[in-house]
């Protein structure tokens, strides 16, 4: 099964675009029955965990599409956008180290260190577990986790428009234009921050404007992080879909996909989205509770 192929082909564009569409229901019943689960978990070899922003929302980050959604009289996915970037960079950027600044100041909760305790025992016994995110916050690497494939990209990563180098940066603030900046407050003044003042490749003197190494809406995602994730799908025996709405597309049919070849997978979620009935599982609840009791050492473990 090629499950990106299979994506592309049924887009109107011939690229991979992040937005939202409409999904089918009701194609399939769902259990709640934890010891069930537990007992299938048991016996997987290669668990594919997919994790959407719902997950950092319990680490108190708010989510783009929910009541946190604004930022000063925008919303935020008016200012995650490259037309945006180029009317306005000192905006975005304020924007975007507001973003960093919460992160920085957020902590791992229950269901990240869950999913990287649950890799790092799995490890040691011959499975695997990876984590392919939605999220861009880089919670998961914080808790441990050691396998990640992030579709959006990182928050902390930065690419120059100049020369294209990407870089880890966790500077806070990130450049001395943006410190005390990004109030979210709707009567917050602008900071009309200059160009030649905003966060500058230090690449072989490159002097190029970074921008947030993420994906942005309208932009392509990356093509060779998409390979690697239909790599993992078409070889998991078990599927985790952890704090997804399952309206961004094309992560939000990676699961689905998986199932159609009768693959198990599980759902958590508090609540529940378009694509639950067509999954075997559906666990409801903050993932914070109900993911450390899926992922916890079943008896059969002698590791």
């Amino acid at each position: 099964m090629m499950i990106i192929h299979q994506l592309t082909a049924k887009m109107q564009a011939p690229r991979v675009f992040c937005r939202t569409q409409r999904t089918l229901a009701g194609l399939f019943r769902h259990s709640s029955d934890m010891a069930d689960f537990r007992e299938v978990f048991s016996k997987a070899k290669r668990v594919a965990i997919i994790t959407g922003a719902g997950v950092s929302a319990e680490s108190g980050l708010p989510t783009f599409r929910g009541a946190g959604g604004i930022w000063r009289k925008w919303k935020t996915q008016d200012l995650a956008t490259p037309e945006a970037f180029s009317r306005n960079p000192s905006s975005v950027w304020e924007f975007y180290h507001h973003w960093r600044e919460m992160t920085l100041a957020a902590k791992p909760n229950t269901a990240h260190r869950a999913i990287a305790e649950c890799e790092a025992r799995l490890s040691k016994q011959g499975r695997s577990v990876v984590v392919i995110t939605q999220t861009i916050d880089g919670l998961h690497h914080s808790a441990g986790s050691r396998h990640i494939l992030e579709i959006h990209g990182n928050l902390f990563k930065t690419r120059c428009l100049s020369c294209g180098d990407v870089e880890v940066n966790r500077k806070s603030p990130i450049c001395a234009a943006l410190e005390g900046k990004g109030s979210p407050d709707t009567d917050a003044i602008d900071a009309q921050i200059p160009v030649n003042a905003l966060p500058r490749c230090k690449e072989h003197d490159c002097n190029g404007l970074l921008r947030p190494d993420v994906i942005w809406f309208g932009e392509t995602l990356d093509s060779h992080v998409l390979t690697k994730v239909e790599k993992e799908l078409d070889s998991c025996d078990l599927c985790l879909v952890v704090g997804t709405s399952a309206v961004v597309y094309p992560a939000a049919m990676f699961a689905p996909q998986v199932a159609s070849r009768g693959v198990p997978v599980a759902e958590f979620n508090t609540g529940v989205t378009p694509n639950t009935t067509r999954f075997m599982y559906h666990f409801q609840g903050p993932c914070g509770t109900t993911l450390p009791i899926a992922l916890a050492r079943h008896e059969s473990e002698v590791i």
